[in-house]
């Protein structure tokens, strides 16, 4: 009994960046995997869009900075046209705000060229599998930098401290109101203002109105 092997489709992978020792770099690495097969580079946004669209690649690895715009705008304009096209931001420029906009853009992976190749392969195969799940090796730290608080971060307690100088209270009324000695008072609002960077009542409430930490009110009592 004769058995004929099953060929298997290879995926095909478009190389975008403006820079030619990178595409060959690129095109060697995905050479040596026997999954990929290179069909296309290209150096410009226009020319990647083109190419794009007559190769009909299943990954297109895409620089960030490109000579006529932007890989992002690119990425976006691959992404309305397929679905299932794997997109690969690759990047000198590696930061959360560029990782980010890889995510909103509609890629499938970002990796900094600082990556070994077998990375930025790996992502690629990705891509190829998962094209609209996003994937970065700094993703999970980058989420904590966008998600954590900015500013200063008040305690409950500073929080009634700072509402009622606003409300223009002295140290003895909000000692009162508090039910705390105004020695304690006095030590509420010094971490209050150390916290706010203020030298006094005016310049934390202003601080803290800029921000976002109390309403404006219709006349502030300083």
């Amino acid at each position: 009994m004769s058995t004929t092997a099953t060929p298997t489709t290879r995926t095909k992978v478009l190389l975008v960046d403006d820079h030619d020792l990178i595409r060959r770099g690129l095109r060697h690495a995905f050479e040596r995997d026997r999954q990929f097969e290179v069909v296309g580079e290209a150096a410009t946004a226009a020319e990647a869009i083109r190419q794009a669209g007559a190769l009909q690649p299943d990954v297109v690895i895409m620089d960030l900075r490109l000579p006529d715009g932007s890989g992002l705008e690119a990425t976006r304009a691959l992404r309305k046209t397929s679905s299932n096209m794997g997109i690969v931001v690759l990047t000198m420029y590696a930061g959360d705000d560029q990782l980010f906009g890889a995510l909103e853009a509609g890629a499938s992976a970002f990796v900094p060229k600082t990556a070994p190749a077998d990375e930025v392969v790996a992502a690629a195969r990705h891509a190829a599998s998962a094209p609209s799940a996003f994937t970065a090796a700094d993703l999970a730290e980058a989420m904590k930098r966008r998600l954590a608080p900015s500013g200063p971060q008040l305690s409950p307690r500073e929080g009634q401290v700072l509402r009622l100088l606003a409300d223009g209270m002295s140290v003895a009324g909000i000692a009162k109101q508090l039910f705390v000695s105004e020695s304690t008072a006095k030590t509420h609002i010094s971490k209050l203002y150390e916290k706010l960077g203020a030298a006094n009542r005016a310049q934390a409430l202003m601080t803290a109105l800029r921000l976002g930490l109390l309403e404006a009110p219709d006349a502030p009592k300083f």
